[in-house]
């Protein structure tokens, strides 16, 4: 049985850890908690603390004792990274979600919330994708081993709630972008990818940019600030056993985001697409109407968080993963 908790404003001084605080979730979450007054903020690289050594995060929960948690650690990549290497994205992830959830409950964690992703649904899941079609159909295959392990994270969550009376929660955030993100040519996703290839098709004076697919699928996407918003807000004001999924309620078509990333960045040449190249799932737009009985809906428009993303990129395009 869950025991009695009534959301409320977390404790600004309270020990509070975000895992995967250098990543591009873990980080938009670290600097809103920062500008929302949070003192006590806990956070590892990967080379610090390792989440897939259960031994270690033991150590580093039993010394640090955080009262809150966000669990954004996660190996990430997009279609091809996914596809290649499906044991890396079911293994790695599946240690990092049971070592952290474990520890966490071993040394009395109050909240936590854990980070899914859209890629849970199902392939031709009802549009837009309501949190009640979790396992009601076949998986996208291309990514379907980062799927499995982050629908073990949600299972994991409700099992904490249901035998240890926990109040954790999960979210499933849409497509993330902004500051942080990864513009790997071979390891990003849409967007990020999307900001490379035109911002130096521009730069070089390219003619024709060719792009992966038809340009035909529809895709929801969501500024990480907005999201890291929103999972405090959750924090403070959501208590259920469901995940809860976190957008904008709106998408575009891969086209269309191409046209305006060109726009953006002024690449002015032909675009051009590739169908012999995988689409993915037609469309993933996510129903937000829970999210928004919670009390939150986004605030960043996809043209101005465009913008800050390709500010960012164009920054920090020496030092970001390549």
């Amino acid at each position: 049985m869950d025991m009695a908790f009534e959301p409320a404003p977390l404790d600004r001084d309270a020990a509070f850890y975000v895992a995967g605080h250098r990543g591009l979730v873990g980080s938009g979450i670290w600097r809103h908690l920062e500008s929302q007054g949070f003192s006590n903020l806990l956070g590892r690289t990967s080379s610090e603390l390792d989440l897939k050594d259960r031994e270690a995060v033991f150590a580093f929960f039993a010394e640090n004792k955080p009262r809150y948690v966000v669990l954004a650690a996660a190996k990430v990549g997009g279609i091809l990274a996914n596809n290649t290497y499906p044991v890396d994205f079911l293994s790695d992830n599946l240690r990092i979600q049971v070592n952290v959830l474990d520890a966490a409950r071993e040394h009395g964690t109050e909240r936590l919330l854990f980070l899914g992703s859209s890629c849970i649904y199902p392939k031709f899941a009802e549009q837009p994708i309501r949190e009640d079609s979790l396992l009601t159909g076949h998986l996208e295959p291309t990514n379907d081993a980062y799927a499995i392990a982050k629908i073990a994270g949600i299972m994991h969550v409700q099992a904490m709630r249901r035998q240890y009376g926990l109040p954790w929660i999960s979210a499933m955030p849409t497509n993330l972008y902004g500051p942080g993100d990864n513009f790997s040519p071979t390891g990003s996703h849409v967007l990020p990818a999307l900001i490379r290839r035109y911002d130096e098709a521009a730069a070089s004076g390219a003619e024709t940019v060719t792009n992966w697919g038809s340009g035909s699928p529809r895709r929801e996407f969501l500024h990480v600030d907005d999201m890291a918003a929103a999972c405090l807000h959750l924090l403070e004001n959501y208590d259920g056993p469901e995940q809860v999924n976190v957008g904008t309620g709106s998408d575009v078509t891969i086209k269309e985001l191409a046209e305006i990333v060109a726009r953006i960045v002024g690449y002015t040449g032909q675009i051009e697409w590739d169908a012999t190249k995988p689409d993915g799932t037609p469309r993933k737009l996510l129903d937000v109407s829970k999210l928004a009985a919670a009390g939150w809906k986004a605030s960043i428009g996809l043209e101005e968080g465009i913008k800050d993303a390709v500010d960012w990129y164009r920054a920090n395009v020496d030092s970001i993963r390549s």
